[in-house]
């Protein structure tokens, strides 16, 4: 096939060597900014240092192994960055509803979206105009790939996004238990969660990672009902924002924090109870396409089968 007077016998080499080159170019890149990193700790090396700061110094290595690669992608993502506040505060709300809550997040989000993007895109249009020529077909094929590569990332962050919140709402009744026998036996709210925290970080990792901060902020000055909103939204889950609600309003007018988490608990306790009873009543409904479409014609089968075959012989026979 020729297109604009190249042959594809002349032109995939050239594509093949400029990817290459891109490539090479990217690495060297990075190397370089490694090497210059590398010298740096080995001048801080060079002198003597304490423990503490030995430590510190190699926390900080790990931390930052992959800085260079994050800038990059964060460089890359200004192309899809929103441009709206309101958009910019939906993204990061949902960042951090999946867990990403650092300043960064978005633009390394959006860095992705354009890897994935390029990477979908480019072996399309390579394949689907080269090889098949520019036709409304292959246009079309152009479109589907670089729709999966732009959403792809999306449906990621919204299966990262659910998954946390249910293992948030599955942990919740368990910590609020806790946190109801914590402040009826006389803690304070700070050190009931702080209490919770250390008792359910085995198994209630999220959770404990959220009320930790939650706490680390009330420590550090922060207004309670400041620290309980941030809590609802960065959690997304509507339970920890009920939660939340009812904390604020009875400190704002005074009252109990027991009997208010008390009756949170069972207000939760029957939520959940209710959702049970929910799925169970759905469960026959849903059992209905799976024995039609895979029970029903075995059974039918075995039971039917050898009456047609009986059948089928006595009038043969006629």
């Amino acid at each position: 096939m020729v297109l604009l007077g190249i042959s594809t016998t002349t032109m995939m080499p050239i594509l093949v060597f400029l990817a290459v080159m891109g490539g090479a170019w990217v690495l060297l890149s990075m190397l370089s900014s490694r090497n210059s990193q590398a010298e740096d700790r080995l001048e801080r090396l060079g002198r003597p240092k304490s423990l503490a700061d030995i430590e510190e110094m190699s926390k900080a290595e790990s931390r930052n192994r992959y800085a260079g690669i994050k800038d990059a992608i964060s460089g890359i993502g200004g192309a899809l960055e929103p441009q709206s506040e309101l958009e910019k505060s939906a993204l990061k709300v949902k960042l951090a509803n999946a867990g990403f809550r650092s300043d960064t997040a978005a633009a390394v989000y959006q860095g992705i979206r354009m890897a994935c993007l390029v990477v979908f895109l480019a072996p399309a249009l390579i394949y689907f105009l080269y090889a098949q020529g520019p036709t409304f077909k292959a246009f079309q094929y152009i479109v589907l790939f670089g729709g999966i590569g732009l959403y792809l990332p999306q449906i990621g962050l919204s299966y990262m996004k659910g998954t946390r919140q249910k293992e948030i709402f599955l942990t919740l009744p368990d910590a609020l238990d806790l946190l109801v026998v914590c402040v009826e036996s006389g803690l304070g709210l700070d050190s009931g969660l702080r209490k919770v925290c250390d008792e359910m970080k085995g198994h209630a990792k999220v959770l404990s990672e959220e009320l930790q901060l939650a706490n680390l902020q009330l420590q550090m000055g922060r207004p309670r009902r400041e620290v309980l909103h941030d809590l609802g939204v960065r959690t997304g889950v509507d339970d920890v924002k009920a939660l939340a609600a009812i904390l604020i309003q009875a400190d704002r007018f005074g009252s109990s924090i027991a009997q208010a988490l008390r009756v949170q608990s069972d207000s939760m306790r029957t939520r959940r109870r209710q959702i049970a009873e929910e799925k169970a009543a759905k469960t026959a409904v849903q059992l209905i396409f799976p024995l039609v479409l895979f029970i029903f014609p075995a059974v039918f089968v075995v039971l039917v089968g050898p009456a047609a075959i009986m059948i089928m012989k006595g009038l043969l026979k006629k």
